[in-house]
């Protein structure tokens, strides 16, 4: 395998900075490591008798995912993808059974069919419905193991959570978070292992580390985690090529749109293509009147609640008091809409973005930048996200559940960030019970009385707790037993 070392030197336009830059390459691609890929591995290491389907937006890297799991881990690996080869989606239309379906796959695919090593992969099944409903009866059969993936399967049939109950588990993607666009990018794990520690311990980061990680971020902000942006990066180190890819991912989504939602296309355009205006508005809320003088959302919710099922925008809706279960005080027609890329939303805002944040252009709202890398940030992580906004006590920019108490979190782009008003107000008041509040900005760890300020990138750090595989609790009721 051929193997290079590339040496670049990339100069910012005001010449302050040199950056020395050495990436390897690998026969001519970069490998981007993802963590779900370790998801897989325990799922199947564990032989649950289930299928796998992987869902989330275009683009995001699901395909290559499965492909690179499946052959390093089957001895044969069996590929359809009903976009590509829509002649399957004939082949295995009508199937009655379980017989029908592996004869026409044995008719297809041969000797490639070895019981008990092969994974077969069905990619984009939302262009074959049917199988949803049959993978139960695969399963049970239990000749080979199945792994499916699909776009968009959340706006083609909603309730596919529910099917089918017992045979199939389902893990969302998400492009790219931050700390695994460090790794690709070269931040080693000795590195990523002390910003834990630092993150956990809240002690101040060694300062180079810290301005070296700011860079970085940065860098994150036009690049995004589309695999296909970040490869072209690595790759080339051209932000016109990364550009380029966005670009086509974008078109991609409108084509879908177009394709999924006949009735209601001319709303999700409008609605899509307003994402980057309404966050760079003060209030970053969704204004329907900016579609429409008219507009009424139960009009529009069909298409919001498209573009979420499609996991190409992230809804946070407003909460009316931040107590726990938040969802209790949860507004469903006031929210903010943020993509699921930031990325993305640089190539949306166009205009040479990329040249201007690498200049720190005043003009940019970076703070609408930073709160989308946010929102991604902790949806991927786990937390469902909701933001408060109360006239007496000012706007939380998000609000999230932790350990089973309310943590409000305030994302700051500037030099000011000592400064907010709201969570000062809400750790105030005792009837929330808030016990601390998280700053994310572009200084050093800093704890000041129940306010903890961290670096914006460690946001990679914050991570929902999932429940122990065990919960046992034993109790005794032999005093119900027969009274005397």
């Amino acid at each position: 395998m051929c193997e290079k070392v590339l040496i670049a030197l990339v100069f910012s336009l005001d010449l302050c900075y040199t950056i020395l830059v050495i990436v390897i390459v690998i026969g001519g691609t970069a490998m981007l490591q993802r963590k779900i890929y370790k998801r897989i591995e325990e799922f199947y290491n564990g032989r649950s008798n289930k299928a796998l389907m992987i869902v989330g937006a275009r683009q995001v890297g699901k395909s290559f995912i499965v492909e690179e799991f499946s052959k390093t881990h089957y001895e044969s690996f069996i590929k359809m993808d009903f976009i590509t080869n829509p002649e399957y989606v004939s082949a295995l239309a009508g199937a009655g059974s379980t017989e029908d379906i592996l004869l026409r796959l044995s008719a297809l695919f041969g000797d490639q069919m070895i019981p008990g090593k092969t994974m077969i992969f069905f990619d984009e099944v939302q262009e074959c419905k049917e199988l949803i409903t049959q993978i139960k009866y695969l399963v049970q059969d239990g000749t080979y193991d199945y792994i499916l993936s699909g776009s968009l399967l959340g706006t083609v049939f909603r309730d596919i959570v529910s099917a089918p109950v017992g045979y199939m588990d389902i893990i969302q993607m998400y492009p790219l978070d931050f700390e695994e666009f460090a790794i690709a990018n070269g931040v080693g794990t000795k590195v990523l292992g002390a910003l834990r520690k630092s993150f956990e311990t809240k002690a101040p980061v060694d300062s180079f580390v810290h301005e070296r990680m700011m860079q970085l971020f940065e860098l994150y902000l036009i690049v995004g985690g589309m695999p296909a942006a970040v490869s072209a990066y690595l790759e080339t180190k051209n932000l016109r090529r990364v550009a380029d890819e966005q670009n086509s991912i974008l078109r991609l989504y409108r084509r879908d749109i177009s394709k999924y939602d006949e009735q209601n296309r001319l709303y999700l355009n409008e609605i899509f293509d307003l994402i980057p205006s309404e966050l760079n508005a003060k209030n970053k809320r969704f204004i329907l009147k900016n579609l429409n003088e008219k507009a009424r959302f139960d009009k529009y919710y069909d298409s919001f609640l498209w573009l979420k099922n499609a996991g190409v925008a992230l809804p946070v809706n407003v909460v009316n008091e931040p107590k726990v279960p938040l969802l209790l005080s949860k507004s469903q027609n006031l929210f903010k809409l943020f993509s699921n890329d930031v990325g993305l939303l640089a190539a949306q805002y166009g205009g040479e973005i990329q040249l201007r944040i690498l200049q720190h252009e005043t003009a940019i709202n970076f703070g609408s930048i930073y709160e989308n890398v946010a929102a991604e940030e902790l949806t991927a992580h786990g937390y469902t996200l909701y933001y408060y906004n109360s006239k007496k006590f000012g706007e939380l920019d998000f609000v999230i559940e932790e350990d089973g108490k309310v943590l409000p979190i305030e994302i700051k782009s500037g030099k000011d960030y000592y400064r907010h008003n709201a969570m000062d107000n809400v750790l105030k008041q005792s009837d929330y019970g808030i016990e601390e509040g998280y700053v994310f900005c572009g200084g050093n760890i800093e704890q000041i009385d129940k306010i903890t300020y961290f670096p914006i990138y460690m946001l990679m750090f914050l991570q929902k707790k999932e429940l122990p595989e065990v919960i046992l609790f034993e109790t005794d009721f032999s005093d119900l037993g027969d009274l005397k």
